[in-house]
């Protein structure tokens, strides 16, 4: 059964948010898996984190946790749906995908940390 492994909440501002959530939940952040456009909740289940965007989104971006990315962008177009081309970082691989009918969500194979 494939679970929810992952999600990130969209913000304009990593280090403001950084600070809000940290004094309102007592967050701390990975440091090795966060970035100048990505901050990693420490030790959150399922993970997750904040993106830098330009325009935030109303809801939460859902990362299924995976084996196999390629495989599964492949199912994916197979199906209907669109995958863009899968990239590698700090906390796996990832690709953001569509259904058949437009809806996006992602594909994530954690690595080795996770």
């Amino acid at each position: 059964m494939v679970q929810l492994g992952y999600f990130t909440v969209d913000t304009l501002d990593i280090e403001k948010a950084r600070a809000f959530y940290s004094a309102l939940f007592g967050w701390t952040y990975d440091a090795a898996a966060s970035g100048p456009t990505y901050a990693h909740v420490a030790g959150s289940d399922p993970a997750f984190g904040f993106t830098k965007a330009e325009r935030p989104g109303q809801f939460p971006h859902l990362y299924f946790r995976v084996d196999d990315v390629d495989a599964l962008c492949r199912r994916v177009t197979e199906l209907g749906g669109k995958a863009a081309a899968p990239s590698d970082g700090s906390t796996g691989r990832s690709v953001v995908v569509s259904d058949d009918q437009g809806v996006s969500f992602s594909l994530w194979q954690p690595g080795p940390r996770f």
